[in-house]
């Protein structure tokens, strides 16, 4: 078995709180990574690193190598621009600017397209692709070479499959393109940028989401939900730790000459 070291790594994870994020955090700091963690909900934050600090670091052998990683946590409104730049102000005051970049914040709103207004539009761009923008500016500027970013985009770039929720996929299609940008334009100074586009991820939200359609009896949703998962090849919802995983692999030396990539996670549904 190959076992994934990002020993002596700095990796700094947006949306760390909970569901994709949590459990790449964890599976880093496993892997032996020291972690910057953000987002906004300091309640959850806090449970994460909880969870990291009471966790056994089962990725070696030698259980000893991964002893000193370290974790930071940082609450961050990742819709605000000067919040982004403040937070990066800070990591470079302590001149350890990370190595990798997990971008994974984001939110998943339900609204009518005909009906939304400008300030809604623009939040949902704001946290979904445009703290993106910022986040990875900041760390190609600061980092000057040789940085790994991974953006976490959706299916629903690729293949919207649920309706009212057009200004969502126009913000993750947004992420593959500058995603695939920032490749052109910086791969030659040694940064790598992919994109993974998880789908039937079992997560807080999405957990939320069925619990509300059992419990509203909304037929319309259930119909969406039948279709959706007869288009499932593998027959099941995923967990965020394979996507994780999936993170980690692009995150480390075995992804090498992987550059630009756009790689679903999805059960097999863009496949379907």
């Amino acid at each position: 078995m190959i076992e994934i070291s990002l020993l002596e790594k700095r990796a700094l994870i947006t949306g760390a709180a909970s569901g994709i994020g949590r459990a790449t955090a964890k599976l880093f700091y496993n892997s032996g990574a020291d972690l910057i963690l953000v987002d906004q909900n300091i309640y959850e934050l806090n449970e994460t690193k909880k969870e990291i600090d009471s966790s056994k670091k089962n990725n070696y052998k030698d259980n000893s190598k991964a002893k000193d990683s370290k974790v930071e946590i940082y609450t961050v409104d990742l819709s605000k621009k000067e919040k982004i730049d403040k937070l990066w102000d800070k990591i470079d005051e302590t001149g350890k600017i990370p190595d990798i970049l997990v971008n994974n914040a984001g939110i998943y709103p339900f609204q009518d397209y005909l009906k939304m207004d400008e300030k809604s539009l623009e939040h949902i761009m704001d946290v979904n692709l445009n703290s993106m923008f910022w986040m990875c500016q900041n760390f190609i500027k600061r980092k000057k070479r040789d940085g790994i970013i991974v953006n976490i985009s959706s299916i629903e770039a690729i293949m919207p499959f649920k309706e009212d929720t057009i200004p969502y996929s126009i913000s993750k299609a947004g992420v593959i393109s500058l995603t695939r940008s920032i490749t052109r334009d910086y791969g030659r100074r040694g940064f790598r940028a992919n994109v993974i586009l998880p789908g039937a991820i079992r997560t807080e939200g999405t957990n939320s989401l069925i619990k509300k359609t059992i419990q509203t009896l909304d037929f319309k949703l259930v119909n969406v939900g039948y279709l959706f998962n007869k288009r499932l090849a593998m027959g099941r919802w995923g967990k965020p730790e394979e996507v994780a995983k999936v993170i980690l692999f692009l995150s480390s030396d075995l992804a090498s000459y992987v550059q630009g990539a756009m790689l679903p996670v999805d059960g097999g549904f863009l496949s379907s």
